[in-house]
């Protein structure tokens, strides 16, 4: 499917009306600083749909996207490091983990963005893990796959394959449009 629009609704913290129109929703999720914001532009074919920034931890809310008018992308707080207080970072988890799994709002994908150079930490293992519990339909992106040096690469994507199991990885880079048509498949169908 061809994204002809993307356009910000706008960042909630708890239950929202906007919600509850019945579209599919896409959520996007990964520990801070994974790119998820590069991802969703790049799907989106837009330079500053969700706002990216250096820094761990800018998204203190779940940023919803209307998709070609018939669905919902949602960029959910990154996990993991967050330059913020303790309070701040514990209502972060607590708003993903009421979104992913307590809210009455299903996700028709969750996509779990993981850094290809790095690979998947105790963190992404946690998110995985907890997504299975749930029996959410999980795609796996191995971004940044630009970072990682050629000899190394096949070796990296077999290493991340052993250890995520039995979900298809999907190697990902927004620099180099890598993966883009393959994502865009795996959300839509």
């Amino acid at each position: 499917m061809k994204i002809t629009s993307a356009k910000f609704i706008k960042g909630i913290r708890g239950l929202d009306a906007v919600l509850d129109a019945l579209l599919p929703q896409i959520a996007f999720i990964g520990r801070s600083n994974v790119g998820k914001s590069s991802v969703i532009n790049s799907l989106a074919g837009q330079n500053d749909l969700a706002i990216s920034s250096s820094l761990p931890g800018r998204t203190k809310e779940i940023n919803i996207f209307l998709i070609n008018q018939a669905f919902y992308w949602l960029d959910l707080p990154g996990y993991g490091f967050v330059r913020a207080s303790y309070e701040v970072r514990e209502q972060l988890f607590k708003l993903i983990d009421w979104y992913l799994f307590k809210s009455p709002y299903q996700q028709k994908k969750v996509v779990l963005i993981i850094d290809a150079n790095i690979g998947p930490t105790d963190k992404d293992f946690a998110m995985l893990q907890t997504l299975e519990d749930f029996q959410k339909n999980i795609i796996v992106v191995a971004n940044k796959i630009d970072k990682i040096k050629k000899t190394k690469y096949a070796g990296q994507l077999q290493e991340i394959q052993g250890l995520i199991g039995a979900h298809k990885i999907i190697p990902y880079s927004s620099c180099n449009k890598i993966g883009l048509k393959v994502l865009a498949c795996e959300i839509f169908n």
